[in-house]
């Protein structure tokens, strides 16, 4: 059972559901900067959203931290650069409420056109302003997406059905990809220049804090609207009013600001302006799913297993083809330890056959996890593995070997002299190591195993099943290759650890060349 820290409102489903699995969810809300330094201390994981401050003090208080859950999208209270050197894994719910900050996108862009909320206020105060607060239409304008992530895709799609133009800014998406998106793309001073609505769908970085300010906004037509719902501060505030106030650009809606709460600013006495306070995330839909997200991600972490929405794993989420295989490097790598004896300069990881398409730095973090959880007792995690590598001085490679001929997949852990090789077997995707330092095999690893070198002559193998008989040690598993050089090798899945006596016996027997032990 951990403590799980949990300083902000989170969906109380999600809270119950790491109750259920046996942790302590210790809720504090409205904590200063001060007492988070006081309670963090003992926490196994801290779960936020938006307003609390996880910096680098605050995660050397938190010394027995493995996770920093956000339960929402962005990650700009989080100082990950330092969990990362401290090995804890952050986590957020990206997809948690990508629906309800597109969906407040549109609710801004159409309040903005139509002035719903200038013309609701004027109502309810007893003034009947019709012509002053007439709109413009959605149809046959251009709309700039600036950011054409998972939410500037799904504004995108919901902006066709009004009939407007679409044109974006994002230089990570490829030409063909916005062609099939109905987007045209184009660089950041001809969106704003073309554009009638500029929506900002960006995170908040060193490169995009002001990215819309001034000397962009002289570049647009009079009639530009802007939203963001995406982070404040990505667009400068007062640079906006200014605009604003000097006709530059028509109107703005902003959900977010560069300081929240935010109940002072120049924006809020421009008559053109929509506010609202941070609602983008704020429907029951995006709760319920940012805290069921969050509460399973925390539980992965804590387990050690891999995690969807880690951030600070340096490797691709890994797909439902790579996923399976996870395990079995993890193994591959612990195993590796035991052959090895030690640590080599360098530690290289093939992967052939069809996963070798698809992005396999997970695979290698794996079995860094594996080979560094054999020889330490601190907690190894896809995060502090890498660290943990360079700490020891090991070299790790992604190499490209021949394709074997034998398995649709197959992958190969080796360095020094040694190698050890694994694949996924049969419907049920059941793992069998395969080779050992060159040798073939075909058995499922374990947890313990013997690899047992001997002059190929009959009584041999008897000689090992009566000693570990004797020992009552029973074999699980076992498969016996020959080489070329006129020896046969045994690997044997015992059921419970070999006694070091019964191996000096087994090393002492007739016809037995060498006796090596392998374990996880």
């Amino acid at each position: 059972m951990a403590r799980i820290l949990v300083t902000e409102e989170i969906a109380e489903r999600g809270l119950d559901r790491l109750r259920e699995a046996g942790h302590e969810v210790d809720v504090r809300l409205g904590l200063s900067s001060e007492k988070l330094l006081e309670v963090v201390p003992g926490a196994a994981a801290l779960i936020i959203r938006s307003a609390t401050q996880v910096t680098s003090e605050v995660l050397g208080a938190g010394a027995d931290l493995m996770a920093v859950g956000r339960a929402g999208i962005g990650l700009d209270n989080v100082d990950v650069a330092a969990a990362t050197a401290q090995g804890v894994m952050v986590v957020n719910a990206p997809q948690s409420n990508i629906v309800s900050a597109a969906e407040h996108t549109m609710a801004l862009l159409l309040a903005s056109a139509r002035n719903v909320p200038q013309a609701h206020a004027a109502l309810v105060d007893g003034r009947w302003e019709r012509s002053k607060w007439e709109g413009v239409e959605l149809v046959d304008k251009t709309l700039g997406v600036v950011g054409l992530g998972r939410i500037g895709k799904l504004v995108a799609d919901r902006a066709k059905a009004f009939g407007m133009r679409l044109v974006a800014y994002d230089p990570f998406v490829s030409e063909d990809r916005s062609r099939q998106m109905g987007v045209e793309l184009l660089d950041l001073d001809q969106v704003v220049a073309e554009s009638d609505f500029l929506t900002v769908h960006l995170p908040k970085t060193p490169e995009t804090l002001g990215l819309v300010n001034r000397d962009l906004l002289v570049k647009a037509k009079a009639s530009l609207r802007i939203i963001n719902v995406a982070r404040g501060g990505i667009v400068h505030e007062q640079d906006l009013a200014d605009c604003l106030n000097d006709g530059i650009i028509a109107g703005a809606a902003l959900d977010v600001f560069s300081a929240e709460p935010m109940t002072e600013s120049p924006l809020f006495a421009i008559p053109s302006v929509v506010v609202t306070p941070h609602l983008g995330a704020s429907t029951r839909e995006a709760q319920d799913k940012a805290g069921d997200t969050i509460a399973s991600m925390i539980e992965l972490a804590l387990a050690g297993d891999f995690v969807p929405f880690a951030v600070n794993v340096n490797a691709a989420e890994a797909n439902e083809t790579i996923r399976p295989f996870l395990p079995l490097a993890e193994r591959l790598g612990s195993l590796f330890e035991s052959l090895a004896g030690g640590t080599p300069d360098v530690l290289e990881v093939c992967v052939e056959g069809e996963i070798a398409g698809y992005d396999t730095r997970i695979l290698e973090l794996a079995v860094l996890k594996g080979f560094f959880g054999s020889i330490t007792e601190d907690p190894v995690t896809y995060v502090n593995a890498p660290q943990l590598a360079k700490d020891h001085g090991l070299e790790v490679r992604e190499v490209t070997c021949a394709t074997s001929a034998d398995y649709v997949n197959l992958l190969t852990v080796s360095g020094g002299a040694h190698k050890i090789s694994g694949t996924l077997s049969g419907p049920k995707a059941d793992q069998r190591v395969t080779n050992i330092d060159g040798v073939p095999f075909d058995v499922p690893p374990a947890d313990n195993m013997v690899v047992i070198t001997n002059d190929d002559r009959p009584g041999v193998i008897g000689t090992v099943g009566t000693l570990l008989g004797h020992a009552e040690v029973n074999i699980a598993d076992m498969d016996v290759s020959r080489t070329d050089d006129d020896k046969a090798v045994m690997l044997i899945a015992p059921t419970k650890p070999v006694p070091a006596p019964v191996l000096d016996d087994l090393r002492a027997a007739p016809g037995i060349v060498n006796v090596k032990t392998l374990s996880t």
